[in-house]
């Protein structure tokens, strides 16, 4: 059975669920339990590097203004993650499970399967979002990359995907006047 479950989480909702599986999973079959976020543009409420133009009145001043507001939210973003992984490492220490965790910069995908390969993972749990389309297409799929470059197993837990018109039942149509 599993005796290495790494679990990427982020601050969604799908990634509490994907803490929940792992974790239940980790209890079941006394497997280590490794927690991962990954500070990456593509999460919900990480900073965005300032836009400036040539038109600013004092360049020098107004750069370094926003670079500095940069840094400062950035610095924010890596320790509201880091408070993240060590309450959800303490909730799987009172579960009794064996757990680390481990926050790193980069490209969600790849850092979840480059720290899959040097830990030893043999199982992956991520989340997945349901997007589809143009949206995964531009904004990527995490669990997509993951899938197809995992060094082991993958588990996705599926996020609330809104039925198409075709499956809606009809006290669920909505009705345009």
């Amino acid at each position: 059975m599993y005796r290495r479950i790494l679990v990427a989480i982020d601050h969604s909702s799908i990634s509490r669920q994907a803490f929940e599986q792992a974790l239940a999973l980790a209890k079941l079959t006394e497997a280590n339990l490794m927690l991962l976020h990954v500070l990456s543009y593509e999460e919900e409420g990480s900073p965005r590097l300032p836009v400036l133009t040539g038109f600013d009145a004092y360049p020098g001043m107004i750069r370094t203004q926003a670079l500095e507001l940069y840094q400062q939210q950035w610095q924010n973003y890596e320790g509201q993650g880091l408070a993240m992984l060590r309450s959800r490492a303490q909730e799987a220490a009172d579960a009794g499970v064996r757990v680390e965790f481990t926050q790193s910069p980069g490209s969600p995908g790849r850092a979840i399967c480059a720290l899959a390969r040097t830990w030893g993972a043999d199982l992956i749990l991520v989340g997945r979002r349901g997007r589809s389309g143009l949206s995964e297409l531009f904004l990527g799929s995490v669990s997509n990359y993951v899938l197809h470059h995992a060094p082991c197993a993958v588990l996705v837990t599926q996020g609330a995907i809104a039925p198409s018109p075709q499956e809606r039942s009809p006290d669920q149509v909505e009705v345009l006047s």
